[in-house]
């Protein structure tokens, strides 16, 4: 089976920069999907006042998928 070779796993320094251009980094994450979650907590004193939790769902839509809410129409 022949190895894909890419650049992180040469030992020798590499002669230019690395890079992924934005569109297709946007075009992997959408295809893909991704979930980004945080908590943000803001304290006093070491005493919690207010918490606010992030989910995020970041995806592409696509017609063949069906809706995941039970009338299956738009928004």
């Amino acid at each position: 089976m022949d190895r894909e070779v890419v650049p992180w796993d040469n030992a020798e320094p590499l002669s230019g920069p690395i890079g992924v251009p934005l569109v297709d980094l946007l075009d992997r994450v959408l295809a893909t999907g991704v979930v980004i979650s945080g908590d943000l907590v803001i304290a006093i004193a070491d005493v919690p006042l207010v918490r606010l939790s992030l989910h995020a769902l970041l995806s592409s839509v696509n017609e063949r998928v069906p809706a995941p809410w039970a009338d299956g129409g738009a928004l």
